[in-house]
């Protein structure tokens, strides 16, 4: 019997790697809000790490700076314009 030395190879597939969403001038301000409206879903919530692709450092960084944006009321609270089509 004639056994190879490795008999499950991972298949060499070739991905593109994304680009982060957060380039290295970006800064993540209350102010900045071009970059923050970019990680608010269309109810005004502020979405997962997994769906940004960014660090946990730039996910921190983003809540504060969305929370500064609402309370200041840059940002709204809620986004419900279903409520307001009755």
């Amino acid at each position: 019997m004639n056994k190879s030395k490795r008999p499950f190879t991972k298949s060499k597939r070739s991905f593109r790697r994304r680009l982060p969403p957060i380039q290295s001038g970006d800064r993540i301000d209350y102010r900045n809000m071009s970059l923050i409206s970019r990680f608010i879903s269309e109810q005004g919530k502020i979405l997962s790490r997994r769906l940004n692709r960014v660090t946990l450092k730039q996910q921190r960084l983003i809540t504060i700076a969305i929370k500064q944006a609402r309370i200041l009321s840059l940002l709204p609270f809620l986004n419900n314009q279903k409520q307001f089509e009755r």
